[in-house]
């Protein structure tokens, strides 16, 4: 099947609910409507704008509030497994989620297993408890930066990828950890899904979370679900590519070719109808987390819409282009710019570091786009709970297209 870019680009804002933005109502229930479309929503605990999937859930959810993620959380409605990293899925698909396909987590258990048999006696006996509940131990195990790191936290969540441990709640960025059984109902615990069908079901998950992946994807989009080929060290595994065969032989992904668009893509089978006649999205505007699955892929972005998107948490400031935590601006089927808010609790205001037009995009002269962009930045005051917005004086022209309370 052969698709025009401005099809492709109409189909993504349309399946990802942004046409418009902010539209799906049902509150909880929209939460939920949106965790079963993308099949996992990633967790990320900064939330100097926003935790991202909150933000994810602004972007799509009528007046959403992150207390609805929380409730669900604490239904176990929704849980915490290991997908595109720590995500929360549907509670009753946990069995499909078990395990990540990688090494380090069985070799953290293994490598210290003296500190594993403690941590988990002290759980099943006391219940729930968090890293700091223990004694800190400090071995050879190493943070990302290389830095030395706390074996037991290290062993905690070794566990819960691996399924004995699950996460019970949170308290800010504190995870309390307990024994999966008492987190989730039996049946669901006591189910066993073959490695195969895990990673098969996984790797759908992908394809479902973004709507136009392609064989391979930008960064980590496929990490956790084993190399492209097979590999010795799962011998359950056939790979990705053979578990991506399977879904275009069983109907359930379609091949794409994209114009503008050099790799071949994909589509889920019941999406088909709407990538050959996607609607033309309204004027509106949605501000797009890092992880929000619709810039999963970095390199569609720039081929389908022009838009060179990086995230440069780990950019040393003097290398920047733009800031450390920026959101892309969604404006019907385009990116035509990129926001830095900030949250400022304390004084109950979103403040502006600053703001960045596409080249050639005139928000003043753009049909639709002032309104949308007033209502977008009303929405974000709401889901901040905050009075007032703040911009900085080289905005000056900004802060006159946009005087809100």
């Amino acid at each position: 099947m052969r698709v025009t870019a401005e099809a492709a680009r109409r189909f993504l804002v349309t399946r990802h609910s942004l046409a418009p933005a902010r539209s799906l109502q049902g509150g909880m229930n929209a939460v939920l409507e949106v965790v079963a479309k993308l099949g996992s929503l990633q967790y990320d605990p900064i939330a100097v704008a926003g935790r991202t999937h909150d933000l994810v859930l602004h972007a799509r959810v009528a007046d959403y509030e992150p207390s609805w993620t929380e409730t669900l959380y604490e239904r176990r409605e929704l849980f915490e497994a290991y997908n595109k990293g720590l995500s929360f899925v549907p509670a009753g698909e946990f069995p499909w989620f078990r395990g990540y396909l990688i090494q380090s987590p069985p070799r953290v258990i293994a490598e210290n297993e003296e500190v594993a048999r403690r941590v988990v006696e002290r759980i099943t006996a006391e219940g729930e408890l968090s890293a700091l509940d223990f004694e800190r131990e400090q071995g050879a195990i190493t943070d990302w930066f290389g830095l030395p790191t706390n074996t037991v936290r290290a062993v905690l969540e070794a566990y819960a990828v691996t399924g004995v441990l699950g996460l019970a709640r949170r308290v800010g960025n504190r995870r309390y950890y307990d024994l999966l059984e008492r987190l989730l109902p039996a049946d669901v615990v006591a189910r066993k899904v073959p490695l195969r069908e895990r990673l098969r079901h996984k790797l759908l998950s992908r394809y479902r979370a973004h709507g136009l992946l392609g064989v391979s994807g930008a960064g980590d989009v496929f990490s956790g679900i084993g190399t492209a080929k097979p590999d010795p060290r799962w011998p359950e595994s056939p790979g990705r590519n053979a578990l991506r065969e399977e879904l275009v032989h069983s109907g359930d992904l379609v091949p794409v070719q994209v114009e503008g668009v050099s790799s071949k893509r994909f589509v889920l089978k019941d999406e088909l109808a709407q990538l050959e006649a996607p609607p033309e999205p309204p004027p509106s505007v949605a501000f797009i987390p890092p992880f929000d699955p619709l810039v999963w892929d970095r390199r569609l972005l720039g081929s389908l819409f022009g838009f060179d998107y990086v995230w440069e948490l780990f950019i040393p400031p003097a290398k920047r282009r733009w800031g450390w935590y920026v959101l892309p601006l969604l404006f019907r089927d385009r990116f035509v710019g990129r926001i830095e808010p900030r949250i400022d609790r304390e004084r109950s205001r979103v403040e502006i570091l600053d703001l960045w037009w596409e080249d050639g995009f005139a928000p003043a002269k753009e049909e639709g786009f002032v309104e949308a962009m007033g209502d977008a930045l009303r929405a974000y005051l709401r889901f901040a709970g905050s009075a007032a917005l703040q911009w900085p004086a080289h905005l000056a022209r900004e802060r006159k297209l946009w005087r809100l309370a």
